[in-house]
């Protein structure tokens, strides 16, 4: 792991976003509460926030972080689902791989709970798409890299 024992704690924040394509049928399905599983939006947000905060168990070399704050939130379209990540915290290291990590949980989770239905999802687009604080400062994805 890199030292960050000599970095000043600062606020940080990341936002990242996916989205996972699928049928009109399986988004209908989504939307209406109509699958097996359950609320498919209510399950992939816990388990977001659970990737988020377990994050360093899962990506070997990332420090462990004390969130202060972390949500999952979605949007719906005719196609897809946009699932968008925050994380925030007070540290010496950022927070860019949770808020990936809950978002790409969050959306496997959308895929595992539809996949009876819908068996050709993609999920795709993962990106970065602001972080705050650090060394390095602001760092804001520009709206032609995607959506």
């Amino acid at each position: 792991m890199v030292d960050v024992g000599a970095k000043q704690p600062s606020q940080r924040r990341a936002v990242a976003r996916c989205k996972i394509f699928m049928s009109p049928d399986t988004i209908a399905a989504v939307t209406h509460q109509d699958l097996k599983k359950g609320d498919v939006l209510a399950v992939a947000r816990i388990a977001g926030i659970q990737a988020a905060k377990r994050t360093s168990d899962l990506i070997p070399l990332c420090h462990p972080v004390m969130l202060t704050s972390t949500s999952v939130s979605f949007e719906i379209a005719d196609d897809h689902i946009l699932v968008e990540a925050h994380a925030e915290v007070f540290e010496r290291t950022g927070v860019e791989m949770e808020a990936l990590c809950a978002c790409s949980v969050a959306a496997l989770t959308i895929y595992d709970m539809c996949k009876a239905i819908d068996k050709s999802m993609v999920i795709g687009e993962l990106a970065l798409w602001e972080k705050t604080g650090g060394a390095s400062g602001t760092y804001r994805r520009a709206p032609e890299q995607g959506k």
